[in-house]
């Protein structure tokens, strides 16, 4: 979506331009456009293209072409519009007018071999995807839908020879062996299709360029396999598929249906299905950002061809996310079938795009349906705890997230951001003695994970605990991911908090340049430069904070940093409450207090053991503290129950003060 600045210059400009104009311009509805102009038609309709909005741009197009009717490049626009819109049939006639027109011949033409594909004219469509024009994208395209539309004409054969035949770069060879394989199945050329399979099955290099047809590839050869007879073979394939890319539904449900021996039907049966398959795979591909209207047309086309096309629905569903449409988003994902393997998938995300859309008690509602369908998938749990998130419904999302972990019996790698999500529940609930051992379980179960290891890293550096432990996490987090700017920023923070300012400075500038439109990061490298002496610079910083209209208490923060700058280091410590050790309890006889057992009676030879106390050292926490002189990190509570004073905020220790640990 465009700046409303844009927005706000193309009201203004088609202002000037249609003065002549009888009425205002009309929001997208069945109403006619009441421009007056061609140039203020086509000016309206380039901002909605750039809007997104189809709506408009087909009727500003339409208006545009209602002054210049004999307009190819106004033609070519409307044809491209209509067809990202789903408008097949309104499309049609267009395509006919511009299928000579060889800048436009890559989508006019393929339309109108679409359309031959669903008369099964395969004659016709062969004869409509030769372009006088061709990239490498349209060779692939219009080359493997003629071997298909061959295969339609009873001619196999030539149909896996044209495909075979495809000349072109290294990333041709994962999309000609899926659809050679597909052709000899449907050609019942078993033998032919299992050696194309088994081909592609092993050339995992190739299926890193296009992972998705990868994957769809290995599931047609389980389904195959299943189909001869082979069983353990399919699930060995399904295996691999597993390895690559864990948990795709398509993968988990077909795997139960081979282990109990159900129906495993081919997933291309005909010519047109095929002809879906390579738009889907295609625009699959191309959908890794920038590319949305690109890909819109390509699986637009693939739904022509096949209307309940579930992959490609949910491939639109994505794709009107990506756009901020997520009233559109919603119509695709309505429209999976029922039956899908990827209905489940389809329903989670309806349920997030309608609290996108602020419907969050709609939302919840539709979460929680699917979590009484199915309370074991995870995937519900995350849904449903993002959209609680959202509303910082804090306390119900980590109740939420208990009984997700109650019905895990042996938490696996998968079982990461369950543990991760709780704990950030906990943290912004202030309990951070629940948040921590959260934190740690998701690294104990995916120790590299750069979102925990920032966050952990983060909230020990900013609580002023485990301030080199955190550093390490956060340069491990920073590794993985060195151009995300949050993660920058905490290891920029983390050596501010460890006084090593100029290379904070360093770090924060960075974060900056990455994430330009943060104000907690320009907060955080203002500070840095307070403190490395650069006062001007800081206050710039500040203000450039304030001026981004952070929240309220950022604002309030960063306005009093403005008059007053940062207190000097000693008086910014001073301000931490000192620790308060605990009355002692009576003295017994020899004026020791003795160790109890659980029942209250003293044990024997423990009538010298009383409470033991602890100096914090530098980088200490409560659980560091446990793990080293309790042999355990998680009995930090008893240390808690010892020093009531820390129970609001346990993280708020620092060097020199004294803590009462259990009697030893």
């Amino acid at each position: 979506m465009q700046s409303s600045g844009l927005r706000r210059w193309g009201v203004a400009a088609l202002a000037l331009l249609c003065a002549s104009a009888p009425a205002p311009l009309l929001a997208a509805n069945d109403e006619p456009v009441r421009i007056g102009s061609l140039s203020g038609a086509f000016l309206a309709a380039r901002i909605a293209e750039i809007d997104n909005d189809l709506d408009s741009t087909i009727k500003y197009y339409r208006r545009a072409l209602s002054f210049d009717r004999d307009n190819q490049t106004l033609q070519q626009s409307l044809l491209l519009a209509l067809i990202s819109r789903g408008d097949f049939e309104a499309a049609l006639p267009l395509a006919e007018k511009l299928k000579s027109v060889p800048q436009v011949e890559r989508f006019s033409r393929v339309a109108l071999a679409i359309d031959a594909f669903g008369k099964q004219d395969y004659a016709a469509a062969e004869n409509y995807l030769k372009l006088a024009l061709e990239s490498d994208l349209d060779r692939l395209i219009t080359g493997v839908m003629t071997g298909w539309a061959l295969l339609g004409a009873g001619e196999a054969d030539d149909g896996l020879a044209h495909v075979r035949g495809l000349d072109g770069p290294e990333w041709f060879v994962v999309f000609k062996s899926y659809h050679e394989a597909l052709i000899a199945e449907a050609a019942d050329k078993v033998d032919e299709a299992l050696e194309a399979y088994g081909r592609l099955a092993e050339n995992t290099t190739a299926g890193g360029a296009a992972p998705d047809t990868y994957l769809r590839a290995l599931e047609s050869y389980a389904r195959l396999l299943a189909r001869q007879g082979r069983a353990q073979d399919a699930l060995a394939e399904l295996d691999r598929a597993e390895a690559f890319a864990a948990n795709r539904p398509a993968i988990v449900a077909l795997r139960l249906d081979v282990e109990t021996g159900a129906g495993t039907p081919p997933r291309v049966a005909a010519p047109a299905d095929g002809a879906a398959e390579i738009l889907l795979d295609l625009g699959t591909a191309l959908n890794r950002g920038g590319g949305e209207a690109f890909v819109r047309i390509y699986l637009q086309l693939a739904l022509a061809l096949k209307p309940d096309f579930d992959a490609a629905l949910v491939q639109l569903g994505q794709v009107a996310e990506q756009q901020g449409d997520a009233e559109e988003a919603i119509s695709f994902y309505e429209k999976v079938p029922v039956d899908s393997p990827l209905s489940r998938i389809a329903g989670l995300q309806l349920g997030l795009n309608l609290a996108d859309l602020d419907r969050h008690d709609a939302a919840k509602a539709h979460l929680r349906q699917l979590l009484r369908d199915d309370p074991d998938d995870m995937r519900a749990y995350l849904a449903l705890g993002g959209v609680l998130a959202s509303k910082e419904e804090y306390a119900e999302a980590a109740v939420l997230y208990d009984d997700a972990v109650e019905r895990i019996d042996e938490p696996e790698r998968g079982d990461w951001n369950i543990f991760y999500q709780r704990g950030i529940a906990y943290e912004r609930l202030k309990q951070w003695p629940k948040a921590e051992p959260n934190f740690r379980k998701a690294l104990e179960l995916y120790p590299d994970q750069p979102q925990v290891l920032n966050y952990l890293g983060y909230s020990w550096v900013d609580m002023n605990m485990n301030l080199e432990e955190g550093l390490d996490l956060i340069r491990r987090a920073v590794a993985s991911r060195p151009n995300d700017g949050y993660i920058v920023d905490s290891l920029g923070w983390a050596y501010y908090r460890l006084g090593r300012f100029e290379e904070a400075v360093t770090e924060l500038e960075r974060a900056v340049s990455l994430k330009p439109d943060d104000p907690i990061l320009n907060d955080h490298l203002g500070d840095a430069y307070w403190r490395a002496g650069r006062r001007l610079e800081a206050t710039f910083q500040w203000a450039h904070a304030r001026d981004m209209k952070p929240d309220p208490d950022v604002l309030v923060e960063v306005e009093r940093k403005l008059v007053e700058g940062l207190p000097p280091l000693e008086e910014q410590k001073a301000e931490i409450p000192p620790i308060v050790l605990p009355e002692s309890a009576p003295e017994k006889a020899g004026g020791k207090t003795p160790a109890h057992d659980g029942q209250g009676a003293a044990k024997p030879g423990d009538a010298e053991a009383r409470p033991a106390s602890h100096v914090v050292g530098p980088g200490q926490s409560l659980w560091s503290i446990a793990a080293e002189k309790l042999g355990d990190g998680g009995r930090y509570i008893e240390i808690l129950d010892l020093n009531p004073q820390l129970r609001g905020n346990p993280s708020n220790i620092v060097p020199g003060q004294e803590l009462i640990l259990p009697g030893s």
